[in-house]
């Protein structure tokens, strides 16, 4: 496969044969060339795991210390007092049927959507919509919840979410490219405490077999599973 002249450039900073220290591993990401945009910086994870059972599923949120970077619009359905207590700390839409037919008919403009157990019930209806798009809320995620203030909080405060696909990897956004490398080490290390507590108590054998970082456009840099397991 052709490479860009970017891809090179990069591919250059670091080397693909060395597994690095986190620290090591975004300065050599931020000595980079950077591009016209603001990347996405995201840890890959590649555990071992068997995704076919159910109780060997690694799911999860979590709050990023120095957030995510992006502002997120988030939406909730609910009523009486926990749509009050979601447009008081600060969602960007708040209603019930009108919002479920209005999601019904195409629109998606949100990065969250949060939901109270009652209204779970005409929210499942969206499923064919929502789920291809990571929307749909679920308990382990904190996006079906009664304190709906706590939850909008979260999910503008930096709230990310993460899932393990049928491979076993689970990929987890860290912050921007602009950030500084403290902001995305601290961001990078609450996600791997957050990946290692979640070891399914099936999984058998080397539990973090991998762990790789990179933004949008660059090449993954390779991370030292080992010392990374015993955090």
């Amino acid at each position: 496969m052709k490479r860009s002249k970017l891809y090179r450039a990069r591919l250059a900073k670091f080397s693909r044969t060395e597994f690095y220290s986190l620290e090591n591993g975004v300065q050599a990401l931020k000595s980079m060339p950077t591009t016209k945009f603001d990347e996405t910086v995201e840890l890959s994870f590649r555990l071992g795991i068997d995704p076919r059972q159910s109780d060997q599923i690694v799911r999860g949120a979590l709050v990023l210390p120095q957030g995510t970077g992006k502002k997120q619009t988030v939406v909730v359905i609910a009523e009486g007092e926990f749509a009050q207590r979601a447009k008081d700390a600060g969602a960007d839409e708040v209603g019930y049927e009108e919002l479920i037919q209005r999601i019904k008919g195409g629109w998606l403009e949100f990065d969250v959507l949060i939901a109270t157990p009652s209204a779970m019930k005409e929210v499942r209806t969206l499923g064919r919509v929502l789920g291809p798009r990571g929307l749909m809320p679920n308990p382990k995620t904190g996006t079906v919840t009664e304190d709906t203030a706590t939850a909008v909080r979260e999910a503008k405060a930096g709230r990310v979410e993460y899932r393990c696909d049928r491979a076993g990897v689970v990929n987890v956004p860290i912050g921007k490219l602009s950030f500084s490398a403290e902001a995305l080490v601290e961001n990078a290390n609450a996600v791997l405490t957050t990946i290692l507590r979640a070891r399914p108590a099936a999984a058998k054998g080397i539990y973090l077999q991998s762990w790789t970082l990179s933004s949008t456009m660059s090449p993954g840099i390779r991370l030292d599973a080992k010392s990374a397991a015993k955090a």
